[in-house]
């Protein structure tokens, strides 16, 4: 296998490794594809963009999904008009990126991303730049050709003309769309190199779209999967949202163990899987994405603070059974727990305080459920997070039937009134001091002294 190699502020050493691109033109009557289907904003600027001279094309994940027959949330397009042309062009535009250089034409709240053409090779200008093989700068403008071969996955290179509604595919995109595979352009280890978080692009669209990835492309990825490491944490919580909050979490998370991402994402909910030998926690897991799944299909909010307690829900159990067979009381472990595994994700993943605490109240939560005296009752259903970690609560029941009780008890009381659960909680009281039980003792409490008259 031909491999190129960066260094800083360089071409590629080999630029002959690089595919050649290859037009092949597909016509309107030999491809799905409508203009119909278009966002009539992305027309606009293509249109425009065409009348002024430039080329233009709808390029990347839209063509992509009209070709597959789904609906895409954004159409970007490609020119070789440069950002700052564009800008000219369009009153309400913005120029944004430092990395990549990009136009957002802004119609409402629908936002057209326009992209100059990128080239391959660096032109001398300083406007690329490359640190330990990662691509850190890229705004050297090219040809359509270039463009093509340095775009991630050749299903994601197919380009929609609207002069003639074609579409033009550089890389054998087209036939990959139709055999549902994702596969890398170029040398899959370079280009992971060039940007790790390129792993879970693949993971993320082939379990978006229902593809295989391609053996070559797939091979280099747990080897070079502690690469995510160096990413930064911020896109990397970002990258978290897409892969789980999409439609497809369980199909994600299951691509992130297969091909072993999982270790470098969430190292210690890995750990703590591996070591669960009922497999009781993965099955909650498990169920908890499905949920999440369900809730995106319905078009019903989820909150990041739970998917990430359902993410972390392992490896809280594990650190807290660590320290309880320390010896540490119960209450002070749970903290502890919490507060290490929230600590130790943050430096890989940055989660949010606004998620986080949330989220560690959940589990903190879920010890005081098998509590019955009446004011811990009342206090645990007046709490802000009750009814999350109650939701939480049913899905620890899906894989542990010891949870059923508790999870009939406060289905129960949410549904009757204040009044009516108060006498439940005594009559139940009552009837276990009457049949002999150790009911819970009334701490009784001593009155304080009043302080000795100072000398006058």
């Amino acid at each position: 296998m031909v491999r190129h190699v960066f260094v800083h502020g360089s071409t590629p050493i080999n630029p002959q490794a690089l595919p050649q691109p290859v037009l092949r033109i597909i016509p309107r009557d030999q491809h799905v594809l409508s203009r119909r289907d278009v966002s009539p904003n992305a027309l606009r600027v293509l249109y425009r963009l065409r009348e002024a001279g430039f080329g233009a094309y709808l390029v990347g994940g839209a063509v992509r999904d009209l070709l597959l027959g789904l609906h895409p949330k954004d159409f970007d397009v490609a020119t070789d008009a440069t950002p700052e042309q564009v800008k000219q062009m369009f009153r309400n535009c913005r120029l944004i990126g430092r990395r990549f250089r990009l136009a957002h034409v802004v119609y409402g709240r629908e936002i057209i991303e326009v992209a100059t053409f990128r080239a391959n090779s660096d032109d001398g200008s300083g406007d690329r730049e490359v640190e330990d093989g990662r691509l850190v700068r890229d705004n050297v403008y090219g040809t359509i050709e270039e463009d093509a071969v340095r775009r991630d996955f050749t299903c994601n290179a197919l380009y929609y003309a609207i002069e003639d509604f074609s579409v033009r595919d550089y890389v054998g995109g087209y036939e990959d769309v139709q055999a549902r595979v994702m596969r890398l352009i170029g040398d899959p280890e370079t280009r992971y190199r060039e940007d790790p978080v390129r792993m879970l692009r693949a993971v993320r669209l082939a379990a978006k779209l229902g593809f295989s990835i391609e053996p070559a492309t797939a091979a280099p990825i747990p080897l070079l999967a502690p690469l995510l490491g160096e990413a930064a944490p911020a896109r990397l919580f970002e990258e978290m949202l897409k892969l789980f909050l999409s439609g497809h979490a369980v199909a994600s998370f299951e691509g992130l163990e297969r091909h072993g991402l999982l270790p470098a994402l969430m190292p210690e909910t890995a750990a703590a899987l591996r070591s669960n030998r009922s497999g009781a926690l993965r099955r909650m897991l498990l169920q908890g994405l499905a949920n999440t799944d369900a809730r995106v299909a319905a078009d019903e909010p989820v909150s990041p603070a739970f998917l990430f307690a359902v993410l972390l829900w392992p490896a809280y159990c594990r650190a807290l059974a660590g320290l309880q067979a320390q010896g540490m009381h119960a209450e002070e472990a749970q903290r502890r727990a919490a507060d290490r595994v929230t600590l130790h994700q943050v430096q890989t993943i940055a989660l949010p305080k606004r998620f986080s605490l949330p989220m560690q109240e959940i589990w903190l939560l879920q010890s005081r459920f098998s509590a019955r005296q009446r004011k811990r009752v009342f206090r645990l259903l007046a709490h802000p997070r009750f009814r999350a970690a109650y939701d939480f609560l049913v899905l620890r029941q899906a894989a542990a039937d010891s949870h059923a009780a508790d999870v009939e008890f406060w289905r129960t009381a949410q549904q009757v009134s204040g009044d009516e659960l108060a006498a439940s909680l005594e009559a139940d009281a009552a009837g276990y001091e009457g049949e002999g039980g150790d009911a819970p003792a009334r701490r009784r409490r001593r009155r304080r002294r009043r302080p000795a008259a100072a000398a006058e």
